[in-house]
């Protein structure tokens, strides 16, 4: 056994985990997903996209730009930290592929399964989780009532300012994907305000990082059609934006087809 099979040994064992676990996550994505189509029926799934304007899907591939450099700076300033460091370009190009194929392949993790095999466990391990704990910050300051809620966003970006780029990053990248729910409940017509969608696509995007999901899809509608009636919507409303949302995403993805076959990055 050479040297170079030794190191590989490690990254197939972690894939072959992984596989072995993916059967579980597409029954829980396709099981929420069969639940909403019970209570619900189809007709929220086809107003979504129905309501998938061209506008909103330019701005929404704009917008994944930005927060896809953001996440892309921070692996790379990641992974700079503990030795394994990725170029800056060369992460923005894996990126893209690693969100194209979350978007479109059962489980919604095998995106980030392959830059870890490609680029080294810890770094990807590292700055996703960097990531989520922004995230959950962000939701639980956006969900304190009233004017408590700017004291703990002021709080949430005092933190991430002390902590340095790599929070400030994964904040400006939750805010990104927050303007996408945005978009897409704009091009949906919802009645909400924007005071109260922000927390409401806040915990959407909470919903969309559950790793039980259908190529992303579960979690996410059914904490949607949840979220929408807490705030004086409906249920149907809440899954139609979903869908408004989970096609902008993953169109915004698109240009990862641009670096799929790469053999580098």
């Amino acid at each position: 056994m050479t040297t170079e099979t030794v190191a590989r040994v490690p990254a197939s064992a972690h894939l072959a985990s992984h596989l072995s676990h993916r059967g579980w996550r597409v029954v829980g994505g396709a099981a929420v997903l069969g639940v909403l189509v019970w209570q619900l029926g189809t007709g929220p799934f086809v107003d979504g996209l129905r309501a998938t304007e061209p506008w909103a899907v330019v701005l929404a591939v704009a917008v994944t730009a930005g927060t896809t450099w953001c996440v892309a700076v921070r692996w790379s300033l990641v992974s700079a930290r503990l030795g394994e460091r990725v170029p800056v370009r060369t992460a923005y190009a894996a990126y893209y592929r690693s969100q194209l194929l979350n978007a479109t392949l059962p489980g919604g993790v095998i995106g980030d399964v392959h830059r870890a095999v490609r680029h080294g466990w810890r770094a990807v391990v590292g700055e996703r989780l960097l990531g989520q704990v922004v995230q959950v910050a962000l939701v639980g300051a956006l969900l304190l009532p009233g004017g408590w809620r700017w004291i703990g966003l002021a709080a949430v970006l005092l933190a991430a300012a002390a902590g340095g780029a790599v929070l400030l990053l994964s904040a400006a990248a939750v805010a990104g994907h927050l303007v996408v729910f945005l978009v897409a409940a704009q091009s949906v017509g919802v009645d909400l305000t924007p005071q109260q969608l922000v927390p409401v696509g806040a915990l959407v995007l909470l919903g969309a990082a559950v790793p039980l999901s259908l190529a992303g899809w579960g979690p996410r509608e059914g904490v949607a059609a949840w979220a929408f009636t807490a705030f004086g919507s409906t249920a149907a409303v809440g899954l139609t934006v979903a869908v408004t949302f989970g096609v902008l995403a993953l169109v915004a993805t698109l240009p990862g087809v641009l670096v799929l076959g790469r053999r580098r990055g």
